[in-house]
């Protein structure tokens, strides 16, 4: 049993887990805050009762997040402890920061929000949602921080074997810092937008909480739309940072094996890593260059350039990547035509389009996911890019207790994202909007 690889699965699902409640997170905080903005204006009732009805999603989501979230830390210096003493002076300061500026914020806040909604006015339940929102989203900033620092390093000098801290600003605005920040921000934002949209339909389809259903779903297209389009200039920005800094990844990205000047950006392929080559391949000549570099003349360095035990595995990464960009078109697409049905009025009975909404609700999560695969898979060999390799970072532990804990966390976390879905559905089949009031206050 391999040290390195069990202990590369346990991070990975425990991530993976976690990753999965994030992405809401972050998203349904900016709607509710948008929601809780429109009552405090409007003094309509309709957004209160939204307001309320996602902010008990939100809640659920929320909660299993945190739970899952906190061993991901503790493994640092239990699976990881070579690494942890390598970045021990770099890495906890954004971790550190992440827990006084940000999650204690929106933790005082999101308590406020669900039980004093009905004691504070409602300009103070505004401001709640915005500093949960703004906590939220901050917290982000600082976790995707510290593990850009990993991809791009920066701030720092090597003394003694260990990365030393030099400058707490270069170190937390690493070159990959804020093209990473945006770009999962908004698919976050993609994500809260189809869950809206997803349960929306879902009432309309059943005819039921329509008052709340129909006002929802329109917040939802539009702030997907947005984001949607956003995603192609943030992803745009990314992928050129990755060609400056880490172009063995963009290499794996495209299945790129030599060196090219109009190098193409592949639709479709299949690369073969024993022969080094693709099996086959359908792309567009010159865009890869003209992506990475602005110039389709340009040339973009092949997988070859790099030595074999420097290479990131290229299938894997690949395919998460393409998978990736696929379904956001695939998203894309059904938010277009969603806003078609809504300027003509008719999507509120297009029952073909409220399924395909329905169904469409796991897609920004798969999404999300195969991004994470696609920038952590793609850093391979290295845990620190260029510096420290996985292989180097790891705990010298019996391979029989990661084997244990392997099994417990995906027990745990089964356990947990069960709840999860489970809680989530029963608030969602019996939700009454004509039923608001102390017993819903109380579940809350």
């Amino acid at each position: 049993m391999d040290l390195t690889a069990l202990s590369r699965l346990q991070f990975t699902v425990t991530a993976i887990f976690h990753f999965f409640y994030v992405p809401l997170t972050l998203g349904l905080a900016v709607l509710i805050a948008y929601m809780e903005y429109k009552y405090w204006r409007t003094n309509d009732e309709v957004w209160d009762k939204m307001a309320r009805f996602w902010t008990k999603l939100f809640a659920i989501n929320f909660a299993v997040g945190v739970a899952s979230g906190i061993t991901m830390e503790f493994q640092f210096g239990t699976n990881w402890a070579d690494y942890s003493r390598f970045v021990g002076d770099i890495f906890g300061a954004p971790l550190a920061a992440e827990g006084v500026f940000a999650f204690f914020l929106e933790s005082t806040f999101i308590g406020l929000l669900l039980f004093g909604r009905d004691k504070i006015s409602r300009g103070m339940r505004f401001l709640s949602a915005v500093l949960v929102a703004f906590g939220t989203n901050l917290s982000a900033f600082w976790i995707i921080a510290a593990n850009s620092w990993q991809q791009t390093p920066a701030g720092y000098k090597l003394e003694g074997g260990r990365a030393i801290l030099t400058s707490f600003k270069e170190a937390v605005f690493s070159p990959s810092t804020l093209p990473r920040f945006l770009h999962t921000l908004d698919g976050a934002y993609v994500t809260a937008a189809f869950f809206v949209m997803g349960i929306s339909a879902y009432y309309l389809l059943r005819k039921k909480n329509v008052e709340i259903a129909r006002p929802s779903l329109r917040v939802g297209i539009i702030f997907g739309l947005i984001f949607a389009l956003l995603q192609i200039y943030f992803g745009d920005i990314h992928a050129k940072q990755v060609a400056v800094t880490q172009p063995a990844k963009l290499a794996a990205f495209e299945g790129l094996w030599e060196t090219q000047e109009k190098a193409p950006l592949l639709i479709l392929g299949w690369p073969d890593t024993k022969n080094e080559k693709n099996v086959f391949e359908i792309g567009v000549p010159g865009l890869l260059s003209y992506l990475a570099h602005g110039d389709v003349n340009q040339p973009v360095k092949g997988i070859k350039e790099f030595p074999r035990e420097e290479r990131p595995p290229i299938l894997p990464t690949f395919l998460s990547f393409h998978l990736m960009v696929g379904l956001g078109i695939l998203m894309a697409l059904a938010l277009l035509w969603a806003v078609v049905e809504l300027i003509r009025g008719k999507i509120y009975n297009n029952r073909l389009l409220l399924k395909l909404l329905l169904y469409f609700i796991p897609l920004p999560y798969i999404a999300n996911e195969l991004g994470w695969i696609t920038a952590e898979v793609g850093r391979q060999p290295w845990i620190v890019y260029g510096l420290l390799k996985t292989s180097d970072a790891v705990s010298k532990l019996d391979p029989g207790q990661l084997v244990l804990t392997n099994l417990l966390f995906i027990a745990v976390y089964l356990f947990l994202g069960g709840l999860m879905l489970y809680l989530m559905v029963r608030t969602v089949k019996t939700h009454n909007e004509n039923a608001l009031g102390v017993a819903e206050r109380e579940v809350a």
